[in-house]
């Protein structure tokens, strides 16, 4: 639903299932029109929110806060991505502040990926948690939210260590978690329940990777550590050499994940569009979770 003027993120969670999407800045030498036609029509199902990221290893800030104006301009609620990546505090408080003043109330606080040869962070914190414990403080005002990893995060030494991390970042501030990555809906199921039982007790969103070109999925899901179910490895397996057979077969497998993980109990579904329109509007109304306006 359009939300107009000011909301926290976290108190549609509390009341109903969200539904939003994911786009990222375009590069500083190409224009900015072709993501605005693909907001616009991500519009026409009156998402809860748009999440906007940063470009790899925090480029393009500041076409992060251009989309992030955007968004708000025409109404709907906004959630920016902010890593620790060559921050330090007075950075923070200053481009945070730039957000507010547009009336952004939605951060997720992350650590963010290194930059390539560089085996630190850049900046004043190390890790997310610090960062959230800083921007709760200096910006009480703001809903923070924390990334989750349903398969554990490829760097954290044990699934255990991970959990307590998050906990950790439910516990210094952390209103909601968006989830990144995870096809397997089995795997999701078990990484809440170990959650819970370490005492998380904030809203879980589930990240929705569309299936529709081999190769980049198989790089993606290797990238971050994630398991591939042997329902998409079939897919693969069946039309790798078949473009359209598999973007069909895709389209129809991320409906069908969907389902299974509002059934597994999810508050939220954020659809990762890769700033593309036509085949995520094809996965949401074959859904039937929203029509279009």
């Amino acid at each position: 639903m359009q939300l107009g003027g000011h909301l926290k993120i976290v108190e549609i969670l509390k009341k109903r299932l969200s539904f939003s999407f994911e786009v990222f800045p375009p590069k500083n030498d190409q224009p900015m029109d072709p993501l605005l036609k693909t907001l616009s029509e991500l519009y026409r199902f009156e998402p809860d929110f748009i999440s906007c990221t940063y470009g790899a290893s925090g480029t393009n800030k500041g076409r992060s806060k251009e989309v992030c104006e955007s968004v708000k301009k025409s109404g709907y609620e906004i959630l920016t991505h902010f890593t620790c990546i060559g921050n330090s505090c007075s950075d923070i408080k200053t481009i945070i502040k730039e957000y507010a003043d547009i009336g952004l109330e939605n951060v997720l606080a992350m650590r963010g990926d290194f930059p390539k040869g560089q085996q630190g962070t850049g900046g004043d914190f190390d890790h997310a948690n610090k960062l959230i414990a800083f921007l709760k403080v200096a910006f009480p005002q703001i809903c923070l939210a924390a990334a989750g990893y349903p398969e554990k995060h490829i760097l954290a030494p044990s699934f255990d260590s991970d959990i307590v991390h998050l906990r950790n970042k439910q516990d210094v501030g952390a209103e909601f978690i968006m989830l990144q990555l995870c096809h397997d809906v089995d795997a999701y199921s078990r990484f809440v329940e170990r959650a819970r039982k370490a005492g998380v007790t904030v809203p879980f969103v589930v990240g929705l990777m569309p299936i529709l070109v081999k190769d980049p999925i198989i790089r993606m899901t290797i990238a971050k550590g994630c398991s591939i179910p042997k329902e998409l490895a079939a897919i693969m397996g069946k039309y790798g050499d078949d473009p359209e057979s598999f973007k069909k077969a895709g389209i129809e497998y991320t409906v069908e994940q969907l389902h299974r993980y509002i059934s597994a109990g999810v508050n939220g579904i954020h659809i990762f569009t890769l700033n593309k329109h036509e085949d995520v509007s094809k996965i949401v109304l074959a859904s039937g979770i929203r029509v279009q306006k």
